[in-house]
């Protein structure tokens, strides 16, 4: 079984790309998904990053407060690392899972992740498809979906691998900005390019 790995910055449209694959009957597993689940209420990753920041990250029906959670570590280099090095290896293990449906027909199945170039997600896939928009509708897109101010989705744009970095390692590029028709034509025929690549 084949992977192929979706990523991009923030506001590219990982999610709507990966839909119309979806569409298409292609299996997909999102890292972000994987990520919540790994600390959902009860899980032991949640009890440890309790145990090290303290229960003002909990909310109070004992769930992760990721907004406490994220201004915590933003501006904590080594908290943020300490985060990252628990956290990395429990969600790639769940993704290693969720990636090998035991009674799936294609030859392939898509791992969609904003970090996937940024961790060792990478090692688990095949190919590389980046979904591709300019920097101004990144920014754009981002503040109307998150309610966030520019500064901000700037600053999450500058601490993800750079736009001409993320391009330079793919394999192929799904260009967002592009009218939803000509989108739609690209990851049709990326899809038949897997088919035929993995193998049916």
């Amino acid at each position: 079984m084949a992977v192929v790995g979706l990523t991009g910055g923030i506001g590219s449209g990982k999610s709507t790309v990966a839909r119309m694959f979806g569409a298409l009957g292609v299996h997909w597993v999102d890292a972000d998904d994987v990520a919540r689940e790994v600390v959902e209420p009860g899980t032991p990753a949640l009890k440890q990053i309790a145990e090290h920041f303290g229960n003002e990250i909990l909310l109070p029906d004992g769930g992760l407060d990721r907004a406490a959670l994220r201004q915590v570590v933003f501006d904590a280099p080594e908290e943020r690392a300490w985060l990252e090095g628990l956290l990395h290896p429990v969600i790639r293990k769940e993704l290693v899972r969720q990636l090998h449906p035991s009674d799936y027909a294609l030859p392939y199945v898509l791992l969609v992740s904003p970090l996937l170039l940024e961790t060792d997600q990478h090692q688990l896939v095949d190919k590389v498809v980046v979904v591709d928009v300019p920097v101004d509708i990144q920014i754009e897109r981002t503040m109307a979906r998150d309610d966030n101010a520019r500064d901000q989705v700037q600053r999450i744009i500058d601490a993800q691998i750079p736009r001409e970095q993320r391009l330079q390692k793919a394999d192929e590029v799904v260009d967002n900005s592009r009218p939803v028709s000509e989108v739609e034509h690209r990851v049709d025929e990326l899809h038949n390019q897997f088919m035929v690549a993995f193998g049916r």
